[in-house]
């Protein structure tokens, strides 16, 4: 008999294309995996999986059976959170993803409030960019993810939740000089100093700035924001920070904070959750939760 288990695997194995790391991912042993992707094959009497040395590929069977594996699969996950809420709002486990330019500010008080209000829920968190916790929430493998609006997928649904604002961080030597600027034409030429590729912090500084195939493609891609305010400090270049990462990122002694005089640049941070999912009142209350935090 076809199992659960033996789904799962296998939808794990032809996504990751690699025994190895979708045996990781399903936290067994790789023979353990293998052993189980066999047992399909035989359950099932087709040849599921081409295998290639170190490589392997899906047969044109394993192609199909991989996505109903996955319909399935996300068909238990429905079926366990519509019974989860007959036991009350925010209980149990909730797979939340989070963005690195959101997570280090917001979810220290997140996780106080919900210790203090919902002491029964089990929130496991994810913090990565932004392309692959919507993959990931799509696929099933997240329950929300709180991310800058919007996002692309007519299968989520989305709660706003705040704007933030950005504000220009400049060394603070620096920062006289700029007050007698235009300052969206001085930002053009600037040093601006960015995330590295794949943040949508980046995607946004280059959007406002409109120089997406200008110099400041070839500064820094930095991996946090910590590494940049240190550069902006040193006097390498600048920035555009939000005004969520402000207070924890920026030593005042050394930068300076320049807000727009109107028309300021903002994204907006909000929740998305797939619309199939059950636990839409979950994700309110947590949204609720998220605001009352900011």
């Amino acid at each position: 008999m076809v199992t659960l288990r033996q789904l799962r695997y296998f939808e794990t194995l032809s996504r990751t294309k690699h025994f190895g790391m979708a045996a990781e991912q399903c936290a067994v042993t790789q023979p353990a995996l293998s052993m189980q992707i066999k047992e399909l094959e035989r359950e099932l009497g087709v040849e599921l999986v081409e295998r290639r040395g170190g490589t392997i590929a899906m047969t044109a069977a394993g192609q199909e059976i991989a996505a109903r594996s996955e319909a399935i699969l996300s068909q238990v996950r429905e079926l366990s959170d519509y019974a989860r809420q007959h036991q009350g709002v925010l209980t149990g486990p909730l797979r939340l993803g989070i963005i690195p330019s959101i997570a280090p500010y917001l979810l220290p008080d997140i996780l106080t409030q919900v210790t203090t209000h919902y002491p029964t829920l089990d929130l496991q968190i994810r913090e990565t960019q932004t392309n692959a916790l919507v993959e990931e929430l799509i696929r099933g493998e997240l329950d929300a993810v709180l991310v800058a609006l919007p996002v692309d997928s007519p299968q989520l649904a989305t709660m706003p939740l705040f704007e933030d604002r950005f504000l220009i961080a400049v060394q603070r030597q620096a920062a006289p000089d700029w007050s007698k600027s235009d300052l969206r034409s001085r930002i053009g030429q600037e040093r601006l100093l960015l995330l590295e590729e794949g943040h949508c912090l980046r995607d946004q500084a280059l959007q406002f700035c409109q120089i997406a195939n200008m110099q400041a493609r070839k500064a820094l891609g930095a991996a946090s924001l910590t590494t940049i305010m240190q550069m902006v400090a040193a006097g390498h270049g600048i920035t555009l920070l939000p005004e969520l990462c402000a207070k924890t990122e920026v030593d005042r002694q050394r930068v300076a904070l320049i807000a727009f005089p109107e028309e300021a640049p903002m994204r907006v941070v909000g929740l998305a959750w797939r619309r199939s999912s059950s636990r839409t009142s979950d994700f309110m209350a947590l949204g609720e939760l998220i605001k009352s935090v900011r």
